[in-house]
């Protein structure tokens, strides 16, 4: 057992849980992040890629969680220049399903409740002549366009872990929850990680395992089960190779009242999603977009685009589950993607904060609130910050990439100007220290393919804790979209090797 007491222990490396662990170390606490599998394992790498407000979320009455989420597009936009970047929305208009006067009113109030300042405001479109109507059928004719922002959000996640570490935080993957207790004033807690179990105590839990939310509740002990419940809805996506040439994105309304999304991503591939199907297991670990679920996307997709698209067309697949708070709403689309936060407190016991629901653009947020319950018991404890605070590397201006591009190729003339476009793209100002002392491309060691090289490699296992081929491909950057069947084989057996 550690003699160490840490102030709080957060159990779940997806976003929620890298952003606590964020703040709570910013504000001088000292703080110990323990994730199962891999940090953004799970649901934190499975969304559509995006930091939005959610405009259908309008048509539920959620105000809040809109106005909240509106408000972060362009704190995060800040934060992380390097993998977050505005993108415009188009939405072909079909009065059947919504009437204009509905769809004006919506995007007015998306436009004001946030406090927009840096982003385009929404307008109406002529299809007929706007490059965005080119790849649509010729019966849409008139449309809409707004902003939203694009992001990657498996790195938004592993930056947020990033610097919590940066701010003192222990970070350990691969590391599970055994069972927790309340004794002496303090939370006992055996964790069991790649051949050895430790136990560590702390002086507040934050569960924030998602799916698995009810699991780590029911292993604190004397805490009893979790006081309320998760809805588990499988959301999945589809990418294709690129439908269009712009750089728009598209959201489609369809007959059942859901949307789907088709965005550029990635440079040659459009990204589509995404799905609501109830899940009964809890937090199962592995999930992956079913047939159906293909079928139902291509579809969805094919009513719009004058070109049909195909399950042959998918080059890849991916599905997250949502634990999503239980409202009691009757569809899977219908239930809230707000958060509520559960602390639970006995006597002079220690205390045990569970996280339901959320989603990806109002972490920060839902990390503040969460210090904000935790602060009567570390009076001590520093105020808010993380609002103007850059993620690491994103210590550059807003529309500042394409400098800090050439910069690096200044630096290293021998490097490919795609290379240095996406190493910014992935780490900005840290792409310097990912590089290194490189002085050719043989220092960088051995290309894997993709544009993957040892040297990335090396730095993301001892800077961003990328332990298995996974991590890698499709986590820490998304490598396996551009190798071969045979060089995934080939850099999976030398990253086990």
């Amino acid at each position: 057992m550690s003699r160490k007491i840490y102030d709080i222990a957060v159990i779940g490396g997806g976003i929620n849980g890298c952003g606590v662990a964020r703040d709570a170390a910013g504000r001088g606490l000292s703080v110990l992040l323990a994730e199962m599998e891999g940090l953004a394992s799970a649901t934190s790498s499975a969304s559509t890629k995006l930091v939005h407000g959610g405009l259908r979320y309008l048509e539920h009455y959620e105000f809040r969680l809109v106005r909240e989420a509106l408000s972060e597009r362009e704190v995060l936009w800040r934060a992380a220049p390097h993998i977050t970047h505005p993108l415009r929305f188009v939405l072909p208009h079909q009065p059947h399903l919504r009437p204009a006067w509905m769809i004006r009113i919506g995007l007015f109030l998306y436009d004001h409740l946030g406090g927009r300042k840096l982003l385009a405001p929404s307008t109406g479109i002529d299809l007929r002549r706007d490059p965005a109507g080119t790849p649509l059928k010729p019966e849409f004719t008139k449309g809409f366009e707004y902003s939203d922002c694009q992001t990657d959000d498996a790195r938004l996640t592993i930056l947020t872990a990033r610097d919590a570490a940066d701010h003192g935080a222990e970070v350990l993957v691969n590391t599970a929850l055994v069972k927790a207790r309340r004794e002496g004033g303090v939370w006992r807690i055996v964790l069991e990680g790649p051949g050895e179990r430790r136990e560590i105590a702390a002086r507040a839990l934050v569960n924030a395992a998602g799916p698995w939310v009810g699991e780590v509740a029911a292993r604190s002990h004397g805490a009893g089960r979790a006081r309320r419940s998760v809805r588990l809805v499988k959301g999945s996506h589809i990418v294709v190779r690129k439908l269009y040439d712009h750089d728009k994105a598209y959201i489609f309304q369809n007959p059942d009242g859901r949307i789907v999304f088709a965005i550029p991503w990635e440079r040659d591939f459009t990204l589509i999603g995404t799905t609501d199907v109830e899940m009964t297991a809890e937090g199962p670990h592995h999930v992956s977009a079913s047939a159906e679920e293909i079928a139902y996307l291509c579809h969805a997709i094919s009513a719009y685009f004058a070109s049909p698209v195909t399950p042959a067309d998918v080059v890849w697949s991916f599905a997250g589950i949502r634990a999503l708070y239980d409202s009691g709403e009757a569809s899977a689309s219908a239930v809230t993607r707000d958060y509520v936060l559960d602390l639970q407190v006995e006597e002079e016991n220690p205390p045990l904060l569970n996280i339901y629901g959320g989603k990806l653009t109002t972490y920060r947020e839902l990390a503040e609130e969460v210090m904000e319950k935790l602060a009567p018991f570390f009076p001590g404890m520093g105020g808010p910050w993380t609002r103007q605070a850059p993620l690491p590397g994103g210590d550059f201006p807003l529309n500042g990439l394409p400098e800090l591009i050439d910069d690096l190729l200044r630096r290293h003339p021998w490097l490919e100007a795609g290379q240095a476009e996406r190493l910014c793209h992935a780490y900005g100002t840290r792409a310097e220290v990912v590089v290194g002392n490189a002085r050719g491309p043989a220092d960088m060691g051995r290309a894997f393919g993709g544009g993957l090289t040892e040297r990335e490699v090396d730095y993301l296992r001892r800077m961003e804790w990328a332990r298995n081929a996974d991590d890698i491909l499709w986590r820490h950057g998304k490598f396996g979209l551009r190798m071969d069947e045979v060089q995934r084989q080939a850099f999976t057996e030398w990253m086990d090797g």
